[in-house]
């Protein structure tokens, strides 16, 4: 990695104490100058809400919802003094729609979706850009850190949805125009699916949804 210029930086997001320790090295290597930061974090609880532990549900939103507040929060500071900069987050088209088996998941990025347009909104005076990536299927390593409650029942894209499902490059090329473009968008839909979802929820009552969604 130092050899392309990277720097890694040990975090885990499940642990305050950890985002407080990558939070102070990314400002100090920095020297307390920041552009741009990525939260693109993801941890997934599958199952039957009822199938689901209150511990299980913290812990989802611990890694892609708590976590996330408090690194970009402790970085603001680095950022706010300069007039510019970039917050993109990584959502999901769960964040757009929630379905059966995915309603821990679904609920943490419902809640990113609220807390970046609020964010969006108080730092309109700032110069800083804060920009959603809506992924739909992506073939990733996602699936492999999936929490599930239902071992018989594995985590999957059938149907219809797996012969939409893109390469992470698709991702990308969405991340590059966040963070470089002069005006850059406050969505950035992926893939077919998030594009038919988002304009389906707008066009049709929640209960013909629930039958797209369900059967």
């Amino acid at each position: 990695m130092q050899e392309l210029g990277l720097t890694g930086i040990l975090l885990d997001l499940d642990d305050p104490q950890s985002v407080e320790r990558a939070a102070a090295e990314v400002i100090a290597l920095t020297d307390n100058r920041l552009y741009g930061l990525f939260n693109n974090a993801g941890y997934g609880v599958y199952g039957p809400l009822n199938t689901i532990s209150r511990q299980q549900m913290e812990q989802q939103f611990s890694a892609n919802f708590f976590g996330a507040h408090q690194l970009t929060m402790l970085l603001l500071p680095a950022m706010t003094p300069h007039g510019e900069g970039r917050i993109v987050m990584t959502s999901s088209v769960m964040g757009l729609i929630a379905s059966p088996g995915r309603g821990a998941y679904a609920a943490s990025k419902y809640a990113l979706e609220a807390w970046s347009d609020a964010l969006r909104m108080e730092l309109r005076h700032s110069g800083i850009q804060v920009s959603l990536i809506e992924p739909g299927p992506i073939r990733t390593r996602f699936t492999d850190n999936v929490n599930q409650t239902q071992s018989d029942k594995p985590v999957e894209n059938p149907g219809i949805a797996a012969r939409f499902t893109l390469g992470p490059e698709a991702v990308v090329e969405k991340v590059r125009h966040a963070f470089t473009s002069d005006k850059p968008k406050l969505r950035y839909p992926v893939t077919l699916v998030t594009h038919a979802v988002a304009l389906l929820k707008r066009l049709l009552p929640a209960r013909a949804m629930d039958k797209i969604i369900h059967g």
